[in-house]
């Protein structure tokens, strides 16, 4: 299994679902940050935003929030259209309750913990989640660099479960390959991807350069 999850967050806003479109045909799902300005220091995009690029496209919302106590907007992000919701063991009072509520609402769950999080942090968690997301910069800003301490964590958890474990923050060609090769699976790439002049054959670049089978 590889797949990469394109960020809409470094995609172009201004022709939101022109950028989406150009990767639509060559990956099966969305990455889509939302951000609230308390848990992370900037702001992203809500339901909205969300609601409407679901109208435009079928593909699998990977939603991730970067958000203070996410269990308020379980619901919420249910309504318009995420399929998955990842939350960060920071965010959370009780990360268990949380991911069943999510479950409860009919969506996969994942959790995520920053890079200066100790892994043990989502071990009791890894097991009853669809993914997990190892954070390989701080969350909140795009075209940070990568940190290569990412791929210890990765390691480390992938040595205790089969559930799939995402990356994200710095992935390129390069650094996506040392991911994978550490048991990465899933691969959200913005600023390499939509930064791109010709963004169809940046994905292909990406998926060759880090050893994923054509869609």
């Amino acid at each position: 299994m590889g797949r990469i999850a394109p960020s809409i967050l470094a995609a172009d806003f201004s022709d939101l679902y022109g950028d989406i479109s150009k990767v639509e045909e060559g990956v099966d799902l969305l990455h889509l940050d939302v951000m609230d300005g308390q848990f992370v220091p900037n702001i992203s995009f809500g339901q909205p935003v969300i609601a409407s690029v679901r109208e435009r496209t079928d593909l699998y919302f990977d939603t991730h929030l970067m958000i203070d106590r996410p269990s308020r907007y379980v619901e919420d992000f249910r309504d318009v259209g995420a399929d998955r919701l990842t939350v960060h063991v920071e965010a959370c009072a009780d990360t268990q309750a949380v991911v069943e509520k999510i479950h409860d609402h009919g969506m996969d769950a994942g959790v995520a913990l920053n890079p200066d999080t100790d892994v043990e942090a989502v071990e009791p968690f890894i097991d009853d989640v669809e993914v997990v997301l190892v954070m390989s910069v701080q969350p909140g800003f795009g075209g940070q660099s990568f940190k290569p301490k990412t791929l210890d964590r990765v390691e480390r958890i992938a040595d205790q479960t089969d559930t799939e474990i995402e990356v994200d923050g710095g992935i390129d060609e390069e650094t996506g390959a040392q991911c994978a090769e550490a048991g990465a699976e899933t691969f959200v790439i913005g600023s390499s991807l939509f930064g791109r002049k010709n963004v169809p054959a940046a994905l292909g670049e990406l998926r060759e350069g880090i050893g994923i089978e054509g869609r």
